[in-house]
């Protein structure tokens, strides 16, 4: 991709900056996309190439298009990965069906719902359950551990893969607020070869029929996959946008020893805060975390991601002798840390950068679509938001 406004002179950079100035073609796009209007794949390319000089740029837009639409707050998210079984074989993750090496573990439905309450008990408004694609927990286990966690006055996120339209709905029923299925690559030639037995084609119907069932529908991608170039990017983040999620979860590749593309190299940090503040430009009323595989390629990285549009972090809630053996990838930022400790050194962090954690569940801010009655958000059967 020719980048579009790599040669402009320069100019002081849009509301937000910092002092610095970057290219004009860069900061015509940016003061195009503040007033949130439509990006070409070129302009979005372009924003994706930008080079020391534009990056302070592109980031202050993205903070402020944060702050505008979603304010200072800092959600805080509690993870549980209560199984590392998983029926896929994908070449990039550590928990594929092949990998010999990993100790498998699966939590005991008491076990996870005591690990929500304990997490509810420290603060946390939402608990994320996610496991690797594990048919041993059908829908009738899971909705019963979803209406358990809802009882303790939590939010519910789901991320456990490409499930049955009836579990899906059934798990909807019992009160699910969210489900997280990334999307992982646009490009469907890529997708199925880092995906054998799988399509993006039937992904996408599955994200459809979470949005039909009413969930707050999260998609998200890595950067830096092998084959991947900077128009599939360019595509990740226009489908993000053609979904229209609540939610999107984009980090760095970062490769796992005993997977096929253990040897590659890894995700560029710097390309994946690009990646982050183009997405917060594209969708600014979207829930987007500081990813944890962003806090493990740099020590700083959560804190650079919620200053490049993030709003979002997920704290591991997973009981500390299930946590390490829950690897996609090697060297996870969290595996050995007491939740607790993790939590104070989080709201420390917020603290310094001006933010405040949230003490609302972190629903979609999208209110519109309820006032106008397009009623997404409502648990099924009921006419109320939570």
């Amino acid at each position: 991709m020719s980048p579009a406004g790599g040669n402009g002179h320069t100019t002081t950079q849009p509301s937000g900056g910092r002092g610095s100035t970057a290219s004009s073609g860069i900061v015509t796009i940016l003061a195009r996309a503040l007033r949130e209007e439509t990006l070409s794949p070129g302009e979005i390319g372009a924003l994706l190439a930008a080079g020391p000089r534009d990056r302070p740029a592109l980031f202050a837009a993205a903070d402020e298009m944060r702050r505008r639409h979603v304010g200072d707050d800092v959600h805080l998210r509690g993870i549980i990965e209560f199984s590392n079984y998983c029926r896929n074989n994908c070449l990039y993750c550590g928990l594929r069906r092949e990998n010999r090496r990993v100790k498998r573990y699966r939590m005991e439905p008491v076990e996870i719902t005591d690990a929500a309450r304990q997490a509810v008990n420290m603060g946390f408004k939402t608990i994320v359950l996610q496991s690797g694609e594990d048919p041993y927990y059908n829908g009738d286990v899971l909705a019963r551990i979803v209406s358990e966690i809802k009882e303790l006055d939590a939010a519910v996120t789901l991320s456990v893969g490409d499930r049955r339209r009836e579990e899906y709905e059934l798990w909807r029923r019992a009160g699910a607020d969210r489900y997280l299925l990334k999307h992982e690559t646009a490009d469907p030639e890529l997708f199925a070869r880092l995906r054998p037995g799988t399509t993006l084609s039937q992904r996408l119907k599955r994200l459809y029929w979470l949005r039909e069932l009413g969930y707050q529908v999260g998609s998200g991608n890595m950067v830096g996959l092998p084959g991947q170039t900077t128009e599939i990017l360019a595509a990740d983040l226009l489908l993000l946008k053609e979904l229209d999620v609540e939610m999107a979860g984009i980090g760095p590749f970062i490769p796992h020893p005993e997977t096929p593309l253990g040897k590659c190299p890894p995700g560029d940090w710097q390309l994946s805060l690009k990646v982050l503040a183009v997405a917060r430009l594209l969708l600014p009323k979207a829930h987007l975390p500081a990813t944890t595989a962003l806090g493990t390629v740099h020590p700083r990285g959560r804190e650079m991601g919620l200053k490049c549009g993030a709003n979002v972090v997920m704290p591991d809630a997973t009981p500390l002798q299930y946590r390490a053996h829950y690897q996609i990838y090697p060297g996870k930022a969290g595996l050995e840390a007491d939740t607790r400790r993790i939590l104070a050194e989080l709201h420390k962090m917020i603290h310094s950068l001006g933010r405040r954690v949230a003490a609302d569940y972190g629903h979609t801010p999208k209110w519109e679509n309820i006032i106008s009655g397009r009623n997404y958000y409502a648990p099924m059967g009921t006419g109320h938001l939570y």
